[in-house]
């Protein structure tokens, strides 16, 4: 049975559908004084006893990730035989260190967190690799980036799929060898240390004419996304398309890179959001 978090619902309801597991209804409830009651109908609590149970939750605020652990416990509580936990986009999973003195590693704390109610974790690519690590149960990743090609244009003109460094090529190589054709390059960053500015050149790639492909992991507030189109127009490129796993696109990440000229702009359902063009279900449907 699939448990969905409240910020996963579509992701859950596209996966049971390509599993064949029912679909738990869940309530997401507020006491008066602010604290959460996630939990299942009586019915598929019943239902659950003796059953795997399959929670699908992307922790995208802190209240996310107390569903997250609520629904846990309500698998166990209900008497699931397994408890395998899917975190389509891990909040807190770029606190990979402790950048200062005094400073947590949050990830690892929202890791043992995780771990104390399950079974199994599957991530979908996660920023940082080594946050698997973290987990006292067993952990794998899954890549989304094979599924970024699916909403992008079939007419792309002699495509370049661009990382925002080189330490992201991969996800754009995988998008390239998903969509079918094209080149991959990187975005090359320049930090000017006396005033803390970073510029950045699309490596050594000639886009002069060429549709442009912008791929990461993440887009979170969109400032570097949109760095990025500008240099690219500096280069005469011919449209500028952005797709990534996670579409955060927080605060006024959608104005920035509209401004900034872009073609078009789709990510997966890791994330829900209305660019939320293509489903990581398929990806994951083996797994659970």
């Amino acid at each position: 049975m699939i448990l969905p978090g409240s910020h996963s619902q579509s992701l859950a309801a596209r996966l049971a559908a390509a599993t064949d597991h029912a679909l738990a209804r869940v309530s997401y409830d507020q006491f008066p004084d602010g604290e959460l009651c996630t939990a299942l109908s009586e019915g598929d609590a019943e239902a659950l006893t003796d059953e795997p149970a399959v929670v699908v939750a992307s922790t995208l605020t802190s209240d996310a990730h107390l569903e997250l652990l609520q629904l846990q416990d309500a698998a166990r509580e209900a008497g699931a035989s397994e408890v395998t936990t899917v975190i389509p986009y891990m909040g807190y999973g770029r606190q990979d260190e402790a950048f200062q003195a005094g400073q947590p590693i949050s990830a690892r704390a929202v890791a043992r967190a995780v771990s104390t109610g399950t079974d199994r974790v599957i991530l979908v690519s996660p920023h940082e690799p080594n946050i698997t690590e973290f987990f006292d149960a067993p952990c794998e990743t899954v890549s989304g980036a094979g599924r970024l090609a699916e909403p992008l244009p079939e007419d792309l003109e002699n495509p370049v799929f661009v990382a925002p460094d080189e330490g992201a090529v991969d996800i754009a190589e995988r998008a390239r060898d998903a969509y079918g054709r094209g080149t991959a390059d990187y975005f090359e960053k320049e930090r000017d240390y006396d005033t803390g500015e970073v510029e950045i050149s699309p490596g050594n790639a000639d886009v002069e004419g060429r549709d442009a492909v912008l791929v990461d992991d993440i887009v979170a507030t969109g400032s570097t996304m949109s760095e990025a189109i500008d240099a690219l127009h500096t280069r005469e490129v011919g449209r500028a398309f952005v797709v990534c796993v996670h579409p955060l696109l927080v605060g006024n990440a959608r104005t920035k890179l509209e401004r900034a000229g872009l073609a078009g702009i789709w990510g997966t359902d890791t994330v829900e959001r209305d660019v939320s063009a293509v489903s990581v279900a398929p990806a994951l449907a083996d797994l659970v």
